[in-house]
């Protein structure tokens, strides 16, 4: 059974030579490595973790064993993932495109439509797997287990690093993102890499209330007294920790730790962007033409405790 397609055209005119689509959610996590990646796991890879407690104490002449040391593990297994396209050509005939199929009955997919729905694919995948990698649900076809998703079933998270959410406003953005600051562990801060993920909701209302419109202590014009002219993609902070607009996070929701402890894992990255087209005239005669890609994807972290959460109710604390 062949893909449903819905293809309406007035073929009038001239044709552009262009196709266009929606607008998309951008894939930051990834494309900016936001996250650790870890490549080249064929079924699952098992990441070592150790917590070390009690190592000093007063010198004598003898060995004396101190401290403790807690070695476990973490599992990471990406979750394998496809995408199967099925277009007939015929359905190409009526189209803007239809001279460029050839003018032999055995048709040829519309170069510039096959260019597009490639890229398409691959933009629509990046999209997806932005949403998946913070609130992704195993279970659910086509999906895999996210941050969010994970951490919301984790009894280790401690109970005073789960911060209640509220509806997120350039009044109070500030007040409410600090509260994931104050809660943060003081081993913590300063860490290598710690970031405050926020989403997309939230970013938005923090360059709002840095650019006046809220009583933030800026001023009425705001940051550099530039109103909302201030802003141009410049890195954002809050009390010295840098911010990251993670496009996948449900709005009004936040996560504190540092990258390292938040992996991605997959066989190849380049296979999210690799698209096969199957010509199935040479193979069954048929008018069709298939698209295949298949990948693997899926996350986990190291220490739950390393992690503050903004409006991520937690079933299990």
């Amino acid at each position: 059974m062949a893909t449903t397609l819905s293809l309406t055209t007035t073929y009038a005119g001239e044709s552009a030579g262009k196709y266009i689509g929606a607008a998309l959610l951008t894939g930051p996590t990834l494309a900016q490595n936001a996250v650790t990646v870890k490549q080249n796991i064929k079924y699952k890879e098992v990441v070592k973790t150790l917590a070390a407690t009690g190592l000093s104490a007063d010198a004598s002449c003898d060995f004396t064993p101190t401290g403790t040391v807690t070695i476990a593990e973490r599992i990471l297994t990406p979750k394998e993932l496809q995408v199967n396209l099925v277009l007939c050509k015929s359905n190409f005939k009526s189209d803007w495109d239809a001279i460029s199929m050839g003018y032999s009955a055995m048709d040829n997919l519309p170069p510039n439509m096959q260019t597009f729905i490639i890229e398409r694919i691959s933009k629509q995948i990046a999209a997806e797997t932005e949403v998946n990698v913070w609130t992704g649900a195993n279970g659910t076809s086509g999906s895999f287990t996210g941050f969010a998703t994970a951490i919301a079933l984790d009894a280790a998270l401690p109970s005073a690093q789960e911060i209640a959410g509220t509806s997120v406003t350039a009044a109070n953005v500030i007040t409410e993102l600090r509260k994931l600051v104050d809660a943060l562990p003081a081993r913590l801060y300063g860490v290598d890499g710690l970031t405050l993920y926020v989403s997309q909701n939230i970013y938005k209302c923090y360059l709002q209330a840095l650019g006046g419109y809220a009583a933030s202590g800026v001023g009425a014009n705001g940051y550099d007294n530039k109103g909302s002219m201030w802003f141009n993609g410049q890195p954002l902070f809050i009390d010295g920790i840098p911010l990251f607009m993670a496009n996948g996070m449900a709005n009004n929701t936040a996560m504190l730790t540092y990258k390292d402890n938040l992996w991605f894992g997959t066989g190849l990255l380049n296979d999210h962007n690799e698209v096969k087209i199957i010509d199935m005239a040479d193979i069954d005669g048929s008018q069709n033409v298939r698209f295949v890609m298949r990948y693997t994807a899926g996350t986990q972290y190291g220490f739950a405790g390393d992690i503050v959460t903004y409006g991520i109710t937690n079933a299990a604390n």
